[in-house]
């Protein structure tokens, strides 16, 4: 697998998750967890996207399942599993694209535009976490940070206590590529935020055309899914 491959998706992922975020009413695409608590705050505030946030889960579980069946399947048949599924991204992402530039900026997330919006991006981002767990379970998460965070912070006290050298050295090459990871999503929120500020709505335009880098990125990847 080329390096590059999970630091362009970690930075991919930090950048929708905050484009969504501040486009879509608080709408994370990334992850779920924080939709139950920007879902709970729309129904305190009154705020809108509740719909959005309520619709998002179901949404993200059925792409993971169909993309579970869908590269067994392409295996199966001796086809290009992770890149086609890759290329499902891409086509979700640029989806979402148009949908914002063309309808946006959205007064409200719950109106049919940011909807179509918001579920491209979900769709989008749950194929990004079941391709990691699928095709590149040996790598750190590319999606949510809080687990590598968690995994950075214990290496270091391992380090700071004193490990035998064997361990030490998986130890660095874990901390090497999870504070990577973890700087890469963070690189891909900033980037987004200023996009955002700077262009609006036509942020959307970036992860389509750094998706499509991940095409070419992603032929190294064994064709193989978890048993």
């Amino acid at each position: 697998m080329k390096p590059g491959l999970p630091i362009l998706l970690s930075v991919n992922g930090g950048y929708v998750d905050a484009a969504g975020y501040l486009a879509l009413h608080g709408l994370f695409s990334t992850h779920v967890t924080g939709n139950f608590v920007t879902l709970g705050a729309s129904f305190v505030l009154g705020t809108s996207g509740a719909l959005a946030k309520l619709l998002a889960l179901p949404m993200f579980c059925l792409v993971v399942l169909g993309v579970r069946l869908l590269s067994v399947a392409l295996v199966a048949k001796r086809l290009p599993a992770f890149r086609t599924i890759l290329a499902l991204k891409v086509a979700l992402l640029t989806t979402g694209a148009v949908l914002a530039i063309g309808f946006g900026p959205f007064d409200s997330g719950d109106g049919w535009a940011a909807l179509l919006t918001g579920m491209a991006l979900v769709a989008a981002m749950a194929i990004q976490n079941a391709i990691h767990r699928i095709h590149m379970g040996a790598l750190p998460p590319t999606t949510i940070m809080t687990g590598n965070t968690i995994q950075i912070m214990i290496d270091l006290a391992d380090l700071m206590r004193g490990v035998p050298a064997d361990a030490r050295a998986a130890i660095h090459m874990r901390l090497s590529r999870m504070s990577a990871g973890v700087t890469a999503f963070a690189a891909g929120c900033a980037a987004a935020a200023l996009i955002y500020a700077k262009q609006g709505i036509w942020c959307f335009a970036i992860p389509p055309l750094l998706a499509a880098c991940t095409l070419w990125l992603g032929e190294s990847v064994a064709e193989k899914t978890q048993p």
